[in-house]
């Protein structure tokens, strides 16, 4: 194997694809800022302990891990910042009333999550701390179709779940850990006949809402049949209300997914996905998570969204090459105070180095500098 072939699903980016992904990246940034967030930048190492805090067998099996040589205690690379935004809002600005951060970096995971997927994402998200209400929700959802509107995708489709009802169905039941397991997974996967192989133990009440869930999917109309179905289960219903509220005010079509399990293990109430026609998958992923800061010791209501700025650009149409202006190199002071001038006012001037082209497919060189009459003036670049 030579020396410069990279590890499997790690990439280089090239300069045409890195400018678009730096592009997106700014804007989702200026519209987070535009809701009120403030840009944290949580490094992208530290202490295991704390960077899987409250996340899940899951993500410590996407973990990379390595030991610090100057403590000899074991450091984690992050797949996801969420939990360290958390620990940023518990011990560094420890506020009392509502704080909102957004941040964009890179993670690393173990394995990729499909054929074609990278293994170093290119993390953005936005997380509201401090509110209990369903108004952090939904501003976090707003944020989210909003950063999507802003890079020209407006057919979008949300999709909602909620992770209290799962717990509340299985609350007091005395469940071992291998049933829980093999809930989770067929509902997951929606699998009816599963589920009701493992219901035939349990009892009749939560056999029949096990089942009903797994085939609890599709429109609105699902909330109201789930209102039938686990109208003895008060945490459910309160539950099947909220994302009813949500489902109002998304502005977009919604539909409703009661077993999706998707996402992080931190999720704790209302949950969202975002899709979008070109998607196999969700784009966006979020909800609330009012249990990611205990490990901190400052267990806050948060809720939040984060999407992959890679998998994002790979569903838009590259932009044109940016138009440029093609200058000669030269020492003449006239020519250097004019490429100055240009570059200032924020257009991008390529010198021609003595005996070479410009090469680059990232610029379109449609003008160039001549000299006329003792002056520099710019002129439309004859086609070839």
């Amino acid at each position: 194997m030579t020396a410069w072939v990279l590890p499997d699903h790690i990439a280089d980016v090239l300069p045409s694809e890195a400018r678009h992904i730096e592009e997106l990246r700014r804007l989702c940034l200026d519209t987070a800022r535009g809701f009120g967030y403030e840009l944290v930048i949580p490094p992208l190492l530290e202490h295991v302990e704390s960077l899987l805090s409250g996340t899940g067998i899951s993500l410590d099996l996407q973990t990379f891990k390595m030991v610090d040589q100057l403590s000899g205690r074991t450091l984690g690379l992050r797949v996801d910042t969420t939990p360290q935004v958390a620990r940023i809002d518990a011990h560094l600005l420890n506020r009392s009333g509502v704080t909102r951060l957004c941040y964009c970096g890179p993670t690393l995971h173990t394995r990729a999550p499909g054929p074609y997927a990278t293994r170093e994402p290119l993390q953005f998200g936005a997380e509201i701390y401090g509110h209990v209400g369903l108004e952090a929700d939904l501003e976090i959802l707003q944020l989210a179709l909003q950063c999507l509107h802003a890079n020209d995708m407006t057919a979008l489709h949300v999709d909602l779940s909620d992770a209290r009802i799962l717990p509340a169905l299985l609350r007091e039941q005395g469940l071992t850990a291998s049933q829980h397991e093999a809930i989770s997974q067929a509902l997951a996967h929606k699998d009816i006949s599963a589920m009701r192989s493992i219901g035939a133990s349990l009892p009749k009440a939560l056999r029949e809402a096990l089942v009903a869930l797994v085939q609890l999917y599709g429109g609105l109309e699902v909330l109201d049949q789930a209102e039938q179905l686990f109208k003895d289960w008060p945490e459910v219903l309160l539950a099947l209300s909220h994302l009813r509220w949500l489902a109002t005010h998304a502005g977009h079509p919604v539909s409703i997914d009661l077993a999706d399990l998707r996402g992080a293990a931190y999720y704790s109430g209302p949950r969202f996905a975002i899709f979008v026609p070109e998607g196999s998958d969700a784009l966006v992923r979020g909800g609330r998570y009012d249990e990611v800061g205990a490990l901190f010791g400052r267990k806050r209501p948060a809720a939040g969204f984060s999407l992959d700025i890679k998998a994002l650009v790979s569903l838009l149409v590259r932009p044109a090459p940016q138009a440029a202006i093609r200058a000669p190199w030269g020492e003449d002071v006239g020519l250097q105070n004019a490429i100055t001038q240009l570059r200032e006012q924020g257009h991008t001037v390529v010198c021609m180095l003595p005996g070479h082209e410009s090469e680059v497919d990232e610029f379109h060189c449609d003008r160039e500098l001549v000299l006329s009459h003792g002056q520099w003036l710019l002129k439309p670049l004859a086609l070839t």
